[in-house]
């Protein structure tokens, strides 16, 4: 099968279209024809050899965790699929090596979801890793109505879905974005602000007591989290460890096939969508990690294989 794979830690300069075989399917396994993946800063991040402390790699890589695809062949004792079935999945492993960007991965049963129908395959493959991380967030902070929740990076991967599964939990939403993206959040139901200077004035003037909740989806920004952030309220971050010394949670997304289904859910039902800001061919994987990494798309990149 094609696959990008790089065999040395490095940038987007190390990746290259390779042969690789077709990956075996264990028990509880089901072996996926990817239509469509998506890019994650933790993808290049750790091309670049950000987790080599914490996970064992095996070169050559091939990258992703994100998948959009259709069952094509299943494990022994693999019942909670059917070949043909329309799937997505977040395929992060235990180790590196074997990743979604390529025309087939193998994944375990656990990871995966049925394909919202309501979603193209490329705003499909966006929802796994950035919805799981922004769903998980929200819920283990036990956001709902009578909460106003503070987004950092509103209009990103992670915060426009943060948005709306905020607002689907009854909550009223306060989002940070560059003004070119402004009118999109007030669309996904939030009240955007822009960030920097000012920012801790920008949210009392919407939120005078303070916000109950903020989830930061950017980095950088605990200083004004704890500035606007109400007595007795709760904050998380996906970018800074430091929070857990200043009272917040630092979060690390879980594989889980039945929250992913809660999302694919609210997907069909209207209550959620996946912006695509770009698509790429498997072949230019590289062009799209340099595009993610320049840190000014809105929502997710997306890449498409011919097959």
């Amino acid at each position: 099968m094609k696959a990008m794979t790089y065999s040395r830690y490095g940038g987007p300069e190390v990746l290259e279209l390779t042969d690789r075989p077709t990956p075996k399917v264990p028990p509880g396994f089901a072996l996926i024809r990817v239509v469509a993946s998506a890019v994650n800063p933790v993808d290049w991040k750790l091309m670049a050899g950000g987790l080599d402390a914490v996970m064992d790699v095996h070169f050559p890589v091939t990258p992703g965790w994100d998948v959009a695809g259709v069952v094509e062949e299943l494990g022994l004792d693999t019942f909670q699929f059917e070949v043909g079935d329309e799937v997505i999945g977040y395929g992060r492993r235990d180790d590196v090596g074997h990743g979604t960007a390529a025309e087939y991965v193998s994944l375990p049963a656990r990871v995966l979801a049925r394909k919202p129908a309501s979603l193209s395959w490329e705003q499909a493959a966006g929802l796994p890793l950035a919805g799981l991380t922004a769903y998980q967030t929200l819920h283990r902070l036990g956001v709902g109505a009578d909460d106003t929740v503070l987004i950092h990076g509103g209009a990103g991967g992670v915060g426009h879905i943060g948005v709306q599964v905020a607002r689907t939990l009854g909550a009223q939403v306060i989002a940070t974005a560059s003004e070119r993206n402004h009118d999109h959040l007030r669309s996904l139901g939030a009240e955007p602000i822009s960030y920097g200077n000012g920012l801790e004035d920008r949210v009392r003037s919407l939120a005078p007591d303070g916000v109950t909740v903020v989830a930061d989806f950017v980095g950088g920004v605990l200083q004004s989290t704890l500035a606007v952030l109400a007595p007795g309220g709760r904050h998380a971050s996906i970018a800074d460890p430091t929070v857990d010394q200043h009272g917040g949670r630092y979060m690390w997304v879980v594989p889980d096939s039945a929250d992913l289904t809660a999302l694919a859910e609210l997907a069909d039902a209207g209550e959620l969508t996946v912006d695509v800001s770009a698509t790429y061919p498997l072949e230019q994987l590289a062009e799209a990690y340099r595009a993610n990494a320049a840190g000014h798309t809105r929502g997710k990149i997306a890449i498409t294989n011919d097959a």
